[in-house]
């Protein structure tokens, strides 16, 4: 039985080697990111068995999407859309400390993601379903999509996990925040920043605890994270790390504490595991590809959080 499922949209990625502009790079590396499968992978490279659905058009990308998703070991359910291209973002790093990232996602196939997508029984057997703010705000029917999913895990008993995860690019914060307070109110736990979390309202973590979220994950990057719960507040501090590259670094979180979280380990020592699975996600390029395996894990921990192995 698959324990986590996840669905939502990965693209082609393509990156500069080097630092600067878009407009003199010279070259640029090719691979894939999605903010559900980054956490789906990290969590299969952590011991969780994994799977992640979503539509790829009918096209060398989407292709390489797939391949590399089973690569990594997740049951992939890779819907091949012929009415629609993959999507594609680009990310640049223009200076040593600043990277933007350029989505080419308007219309594409992932963004088609529909209702009846979502086999009979894949969520109803999964032990959690993981879903993002970004998914929902891409189109009508993949917001629909969502909905159903979180719906019908509510109904089976599944618990629910959200990761806010907003973009400003796809969504001003006006349209953006009732979708995604919409969503959060029906989900078991609540991931999100500081500022995400306010665009859910005012004092967000006691609202949604009210509303029946088991607990509100605050990331809070290299000064650690916090989980508010019923019962009170508990934090973790991060790790003194000189990041390379930070996109990636929260669904490395979530995948980190996700994992603790299944194995029923207490809270504190869930946000030390997802502390550290996102600092060492930000060592190396690429959304996913630092996600740590277990041994990676318990070697950084070992080291203190010293990356430098001696």
């Amino acid at each position: 039985m698959t324990r986590v499922v996840t669905l939502g949209e990965t693209m082609a990625l393509a990156r500069t080697t080097e630092i600067g502009s878009l407009r003199h790079a010279s070259t640029l590396a090719l691979g894939i990111g999605g903010a559900e499968s980054n956490v789906a992978v990290g969590l299969q490279r952590l011991g969780i068995d994994a799977a992640w659905l979503g539509r790829v058009g009918d096209d060398p990308l989407g292709e390489r999407i797939a391949r590399e998703l089973r690569g990594e070991g997740l049951d992939v359910l890779a819907l091949v859309d012929a009415g629609a291209p993959t999507g594609l973002m680009i990310k640049e790093r223009p200076s040593a400390a600043s990277t933007a990232v350029h989505y080419y996602r308007r219309g594409s196939a992932g963004s088609r993601l529909a209702p009846d997508d979502l086999p009979a029984g894949w969520i109803e057997d999964a032990d959690l379903l993981h879903v993002t703010g970004i998914t929902p705000v891409l189109s009508d029917t993949a917001r629909s999509t969502v909905l159903a999913a979180v719906e019908r895990a509510r109904a089976a008993g599944i618990p629910v996990s959200f990761d806010i995860n907003y973009r400003s690019a796809l969504a001003v914060a006006g349209i953006a925040g009732p979708v995604l307070r919409e969503i959060a109110e029906r989900a078991t736990l609540v991931f999100g920043g500081v500022e995400e979390l306010d665009l859910l309202g005012p004092d967000a973590a006691a609202s949604l605890l009210a509303a029946g979220v088991a607990q509100v994950v605050v990331k809070r990057g290299p000064e650690g994270a916090a989980v508010f719960t019923p019962e009170g507040l508990t934090e973790a501090l991060g790790f003194v790390i000189e990041p390379l590259d930070t996109v990636g670094a929260g669904d490395a979180f979530v995948a980190g504490y996700l994992s603790a979280w299944l194995e029923d380990s207490p809270t504190e020592d869930a946000l030390v595991r997802g502390n550290a699975c996102g600092a060492m996600a930000c060592l190396v390029p690429g959304d996913w590809e630092a996600a740590p395996t277990r041994r990676d894990l318990e070697r950084f921990l070992a080291g203190g959080g010293d990356p430098v192995r001696r």
